[in-house]
């Protein structure tokens, strides 16, 4: 495999300088055109006020890249036939030439592969809902359990089953850690209503936790950091209930299953909130971004 890393992102990574990955696929799959571009340059940007260089991770005609340029960046949100490629995809997307956006655990594999510590993302995927009957899991949980990298997110999306991926992630000894708050945060939801075991109070902190890791070199898996979205901007607790409630038993009467089930729920969501629940991610989505950023520097700095 030729993994493609940007002049810029090379040069900060040798030079111990900061670097946060990025996912393509909200560019790609998650967000209406034009304004996942709009969300993709925004989010680039963010990174470097924080003094940290971005590198948005996309495989384009079967060469993985880590760091986009403008023109990349428009390809993934405006080229129909983007694939959206876990990290099984992979292998799959290089031998054949194809072009697609990356989901977390491939984002986060080839960050590491490209020597990039910290990722910023919305939420990770976890346990399905019904597990006992579907056995539906995240690609997410398996490869974070295995990989040395630092996720900053929002916690998990909460139209999964959210206390048996937190078991799940202990059982795999993924580290998690509440980021300023004593409670798993629930993506749209500052709250999941489900404690953390640990939390952090700082970038610094963080840091700390990534040279622990470092120091007692085991069998690298992955930092989580949860940082909820700000009250102010999550969504409705109570109309996210309802709304949830009525997209599950849709879903049910439609015979949605399999991988259908999640861009189904959350399109439900995203039409039945008037847009709320787009507005509460890509909220978290920037403060995850922006809190990527002072982790990268914090770590860097050490």
């Amino acid at each position: 495999m030729v993994l493609v890393v940007s002049e810029e992102v090379r040069e900060a990574v040798d030079a111990r300088r900061p670097v946060v990955a990025l996912e393509s696929t909200i560019i790609a799959h998650g967000l209406p055109r034009p304004r996942n571009l709009q969300v993709a340059l925004e989010l680039e940007d963010v990174v470097r006020r924080e003094g940290a260089v971005p590198a948005t991770i996309a495989v384009l005609d079967g060469r993985p890249h880590v760091g986009l340029d403008k023109q990349q960046l428009e390809r993934i949100a405006n080229e129909d036939g983007i694939r959206k490629l876990g990290h099984r995809d992979l292998p799959l997307a290089i031998a054949a030439g194809a072009s697609g956006a990356t989901t977390v655990s491939a984002t986060a594999q080839l960050a590491a592969l490209a020597g990039v510590r910290v990722f910023a993302t919305g939420g990770l995927g976890g346990v399905h809902r019904e597990w006992t009957v579907t056995q539906d899991e995240s690609a997410d949980l398996g490869l974070l359990a295995r990989t040395r990298i630092t996720v900053v997110c929002a916690g998990v999306k909460s139209i999964l089953d959210v206390p048996a991926t937190l078991q799940r992630l202990e059982t795999l000894g993924v580290a998690v850690a509440g980021y300023g708050t004593e409670r798993f945060p629930g993506f749209y939801l500052s709250d999941s209503g489900h404690p953390v075991d640990w939390t952090v109070r700082s970038p610094r902190e963080v840091a700390e936790v990534m040279r622990a890791q470092d120091d007692l070199d085991g069998t690298p898996s992955a930092l989580i950091v949860a940082n909820p979205v700000p009250e102010e901007e999550q969504l409705d607790p109570d109309l996210h209930a309802r709304v949830l409630a009525e997209a599950l038993q849709a879903c049910e009467e439609r015979g949605v299953t399999g991988q259908a089930v999640t861009p189904f729920l959350l399109d439900h969501l995203v039409r039945h909130t008037d847009g709320a629940s787009l507005s509460a991610n890509l909220a978290a989505v920037r403060g995850n971004v922006r809190l990527a950023g002072r982790i990268a520097a914090a770590w860097t700095g050490m």
